[in-house]
């Protein structure tokens, strides 16, 4: 088997498909472009991928050898899954190993954010500490605040159970009430105009899709109140890039943290990173050594599971590619 892994990833996933196969891997820092993709991975059995690629139907039929598509990621917005499909490329994934890794670093973006961490910080930095002040970088309360979670899955059900060690009213939003998670995590299924209206905090946990894509826009923002702060770990696309923009600067709301932008990464120029009321870091929010690894390690097991003809351990599409002959 032939492998093109399409950016370098940790040891323990190449190592895993080194045993198996022939692994190519995309020397840069940067990701390939489209044309960069189809010349690197002509050949190839299988593609492990990472969000920055998209993989479609022009792709795959540039690649007729792929048979599978492994994402390193839990979401897959960049792939389209219904055209691989009908291709007989099965496309899997990797959830469940960022799932707490991930709620730590929404947590800390909450934190930071209400605290003014990044902005005392910096005056330190600048030379400016001179004394104790008592006015100085008065931020917000976390503890006993009003948590708005949007999307109850996987990630906004270990954000809920952080939240309970701070004495916050959980509040919760998704596709369908969840009345045994409200009894193990105290939450309240709200709508979302409710829970944006009463929460001190919006943190955004729900896939990109055509329905997600920019659901905080202008009308949801001033539905929030002045002193609010908005926490997205999930992907840019949900927000609305510029309405969030103007809701920092006119004082809709209070504050944001984001660990994923629209574009990403933003243009160093973008007015969201000139605004003091907002951090930004790079999609980092599952960046721990280990859960790094595990991800790597999960996404080699479903590649080469896929190419062997067994189920891999987290795929989308196995059922519906399963006994059919790839083209």
């Amino acid at each position: 088997m032939r492998i093109a892994v399409t950016r370098r990833i940790p040891a323990a996933g190449l190592e895993l498909l080194g045993r198996e196969a022939d692994v190519v891997v995309w020397p840069e820092a940067s990701p390939p472009n489209r044309d960069e993709l189809i010349a690197f991975a002509a050949g190839a059995d299988g593609l492990l991928t990472l969000l920055t690629e998209r993989v479609d139907g022009e792709l795959l039929d540039a690649l007729p050898s792929v048979r599978a598509v492994s994402n390193m990621a839990v979401g897959y917005d960049n792939i389209d899954v219904e055209a691989a499909t009908a291709r007989g490329v099965i496309v899997c994934i990797t959830p469940d190993v960022l799932t707490e890794t991930t709620a730590d670093f929404a947590f800390a973006l909450m934190l930071a954010v209400a605290r003014k961490v990044k902005l005392a910080a910096d005056s330190v930095l600048r030379g400016e500490w001179r004394t104790w002040e008592p006015l100085g970088f008065l931020g917000q309360d976390v503890h006993g605040a009003t948590l708005g979670i949007v999307g109850m899955g996987r990630i906004g059900q270990a954000v809920a159970r952080r939240a309970r060690g701070f004495a916050m009213t959980i509040l919760y939003t998704d596709q369908e009430r969840r009345p045994e998670l409200e009894e193990e995590l105290g939450a309240r299924f709200v709508s979302l105009e409710q829970l944006l209206r009463e929460s001190d905090i919006v943190t955004l946990h729900v896939p990109l899709t055509k329905e997600t894509r920019k659901m905080i826009g202008a009308n949801q923002l001033r539905l929030m109140k002045r002193s609010a702060i908005l926490i997205n770990t999930a992907r840019g696309g949900v927000v609305d890039t510029e309405a969030l923009a103007d809701a920092l600067e006119s004082g809709t709301i209070w504050a944001a943290g984001l660990d994923v932008t629209d574009p990403e990464p933003l243009p160093a120029d973008h007015r969201l990173l000139c605004l003091p009321n907002v951090l930004v870091t790079p999609h980092i929010a599952s960046a721990s050594e280990a859960t790094r690894a595990r991800m790597a390690r999960l996404a080699a097991e479903n590649l080469l599971a896929a190419l062997r003809g067994e189920q891999p351990p987290r795929s989308l599409n196995w059922e519906a590619v399963r006994g059919r002959a790839h083209p």
